[in-house]
């Protein structure tokens, strides 16, 4: 039971934390100015480096690490596809926000993770680390907003 408990929350926060590398990845595509770009693919880069780290952590408990997104973020991807078809390329003002959504997602997702009092301890250990990227990463979206939105 305690190896089932770590591995679906380690799994859980694959799925969420290959969104975010996702998401970042498109975000790199469809940001305007070449610094957000630069921005996006190393958080990019960041998150996967956790992912591995999470996957390798689900092979050492014996199981299958997941591979894959999540469903709910699939559906949001195809909604975002659709509507910029119809009101055209979104700016970085937009771009950013978006990813901010993703942020505060990623976060909350962690936090609830790390609220489970039952995992073992060098699981704990392995998803504080990649809270700290993914607060990181929260922290420095936000202020570019906030920063964006000052001007």
């Amino acid at each position: 039971m305690f190896d089932n408990k770590n591995v679906s929350t380690l799994n859980s926060l694959i799925a969420t934390t290959l969104d975010s590398v996702d998401g970042y990845r498109k975000a790199a595509e469809a940001a305007d100015a070449g610094q957000f770009r630069e921005i996006f693919l190393s958080r990019a880069n960041e998150r996967q480096q956790v992912v591995t780290d999470f996957q390798a952590k689900v092979l050492e408990l014996g199981s299958d690490p997941e591979d894959d997104g999540t469903i709910l973020a699939s559906a949001h991807r195809a909604f975002l596809g659709l509507r910029d078809k119809l009101t055209g390329p979104r700016d970085d003002d937009a771009v950013i926000a978006e990813v901010e959504r993703g942020e505060d997602h990623i976060k909350s997702k962690f936090e609830s993770a790390l609220e489970d009092t039952d995992l073992d301890p060098a699981v704990r250990q392995l998803i504080e680390t990649g809270y700290a990227s993914v607060r990181q990463g929260h922290d420095q979206i936000s202020a570019l907003k906030h920063g964006l939105d000052a001007r």
